[in-house]
């Protein structure tokens, strides 16, 4: 059978609009995933013509990828954890400057059901965007999605960078 759709309607259109937005702004657009697994580049490449703004996506699941594929400092992830969004912004800031994109999102995040702690209980999403030529300022966000499913909190996070990623 056939499908019309790989994502649901809301992410389709909204990754829509991120292409048509980015093409007409000249901008290429980079991520670095942690919780999302790549999801918000799927929902990107989904789209005819995505590759005008896609330079390259990174999925950094695991800590060893944080610091070997984005040069995020170790001192970040020992100090702050992999969900914060000092390391949010040094993976936005590493997957900008190995990219010849313009912008870079990052997000990282405890999807769970299970890996949360009080001070980052599952549903605790970071995401940090970094644009070129403007990487001295930091610019992040804390989201805390209420007790639900591990889809669920992956589906709203992917709604998040893909709205970060609008012109």
């Amino acid at each position: 059978m056939p499908l019309d759709a790989l994502l649901p309607v809301d992410i389709d259109a909204l990754a829509r609009r991120v292409i048509e937005g980015n093409i007409a702004a000249g901008r290429k657009v980079v991520l670095a995933e942690s919780c999302t697994g790549g999801l918000v580049a799927a929902a990107l490449t989904e789209v005819p013509g995505s590759s005008a703004v896609l330079d390259r996506g990174f999925v950094t699941y695991s800590n060893d990828a944080k610091l070997e594929s984005l040069g995020v400092p170790l001192e970040i992830i020992e100090t702050f954890g992999a969900v914060s969004i000092a390391c949010a912004w040094a993976m936005a800031k590493g997957a900008l400057e190995r990219s010849n994109a313009d912008i870079a999102v990052a997000i990282s995040g405890v999807a769970g059901p299970a890996g949360g702690t009080d001070m980052k209980p599952v549903g605790t999403v970071v995401f940090a965007r970094v644009v070129r030529g403007e990487e001295g300022e930091p610019e992040g966000e804390l989201k805390r999605f209420e007790p639900i499913s591990r889809a669920e909190i992956r589906r709203e996070a992917t709604i998040c960078a893909l709205e970060l990623l609008l012109p």
